[in-house]
């Protein structure tokens, strides 16, 4: 009687199957990370649009006016587009203002928020 040495085709099917199912995982987990990264260097650059507008109104040493106003920023070789909102607070000697900063397809990324005195 000869015994049979090796895999047969279903051994070899499922093993394959496992492979398949280990690499689709290993680049969903890729493609996780470089979406994570993008969105860490859009956050960043955001903030750095928001603090630049934010430190702009504080360096005018004038009380900003009530209301809104847009901006764009260049960060990193992208448009990123920002609005200030600019509301009254109960001491008439300050106003809180918010910076909100979205990307080109209009999502936002963040808000950052401050108090600016008339002094």
């Amino acid at each position: 009687m000869r015994h049979a040495r090796g895999f047969t085709l279903i051994e070899v099917l499922v093993a394959v199957a496992i492979v398949a199912i280990a690499l689709a995982a290993g680049l969903r987990a890729g493609g996780a990370l470089t979406d994570n990264a993008q969105r860490l260097a859009d956050v960043s650059a955001a903030q750095w649009c928001a603090e630049n507008r934010l430190v702009a109104l504080r360096l005018a040493h004038q009380l900003p006016g009530i209301g809104d106003n847009d901006f764009e920023c260049e960060q990193l070789g992208r448009q990123y587009r920002g609005v200030v909102q600019i509301r009254p607070t109960p001491n008439p000697n300050f106003r809180r203002v918010d910076a909100r900063v979205s990307d080109p397809e209009g999502r936002p990324l963040l808000t950052l928020s401050t108090v600016v005195s008339r002094y």
